[in-house]
């Protein structure tokens, strides 16, 4: 009875140890395994893998996908001393597990060190821009692209040597004022955009007062032009008038002469009007003539 006691216990030790040799690695991890607390082979293959029992030899995995770290948002001073709040993100993994481990130990610990080295390297690049650069109403004048890509590469260099960690990318999410300062930025903004308002203003009453003027100027030559036409249009009817007057004065010249009497009297006689005239008057030849 001892002896199936000794053996089932025997084979529980066993079977607990071949179960402590063996481990599984995940397709989005990379395993460390330590003897003893140092680091003696990395396995970055998914699969079943051995090692020596615990507690000769124990495995730490990582995880070997793109990680994204959100440090706090911290306030820079600009290369025209403006003071502004810039909140960034970190995308990136671990390139080298046996250096992660022994410099960082854990993801934890690699957040930690990642927030000084961005803080380091943000503080230098906004340091040589002024604050155009990175708000402005003036896309030429926008320079974050640029900025953003010198932290990303600064940061890469400096976790990749001392940390074993690849920097993928540092970007940009938002840019602030501290609380402080927002409100003389604000009426600063707002003096600005009232001061563009006026030059727009101004010079549009200029554009204005130009076109005026040009559409006086055309006017006035139109209707000189138009008046010069009517004029020769007058002068050529009256022209014509006085043609056809003259021929049919000489058709009949006393007939002419008669008709034109007939409209004097038309014009000046009606049933107020009293004239006191000679006897020898041209104006009563005709009269006198017919009471004859």
């Amino acid at each position: 009875m001892k002896q199936r006691f000794y053996g089932l216990a025997v084979l529980i030790v066993l079977l607990l140890l071949a179960r402590s040799a063996v481990f599984v690695v995940d397709e989005t991890q990379t395993a460390i395994v330590t003897q003893f607390g140092s680091p003696v082979r990395v396995v970055e293959e998914a699969g079943l893998n051995w090692k020596l029992p615990q507690p000769v030899q124990a495995v730490r995995f990582f995880d070997s996908r793109l990680l994204v770290f959100d440090p706090k948002p911290t306030e820079f001073l600009t290369n025209d001393k403006k003071n502004i709040v810039a909140d960034a993100y970190v995308a990136w993994r671990i390139a080298e597990p046996r250096t992660f481990l022994e410099t960082v130990t854990d993801r934890e610990g690699a957040e930690v060190r990642m927030a000084d080295i961005v803080a380091s390297e943000m503080g230098a690049a906004l340091g040589q821009y002024p604050l155009t650069a990175l708000i402005s109403t003036n896309p030429e004048e926008m320079r974050i692209t640029e900025i953003m890509g010198v932290v990303t590469e600064g940061c890469r260099a400096t976790a990749a040597a001392n940390f074993g960690i690849d920097v993928a990318e540092v970007r940009m999410k938002r840019l602030a004022f501290p609380e402080q300062n927002k409100q003389s930025v604000f009426d600063r903004m707002r003096a600005e955009r009232e001061r563009t308002a006026k030059r727009y203003r101004s010079e549009g009453e200029e554009e204005a007062i130009a076109v005026r003027a040009e559409a006086d100027r055309q006017r006035q030559e139109i209707l000189a032009t138009a008046y010069q036409e009517a004029e020769g249009i007058r002068g050529a009817g009256e022209a014509s008038a006085m043609r056809i007057y003259g021929a049919a004065y000489n058709a009949d010249p006393e007939f002419y002469e008669f008709l034109r009497t007939l409209e004097s009297y038309s014009t000046i006689l009606d049933d107020r009007t009293t004239l006191v005239l000679s006897s020898d008057s041209d104006l009563l030849e005709l009269l006198n003539s017919k009471n004859n």
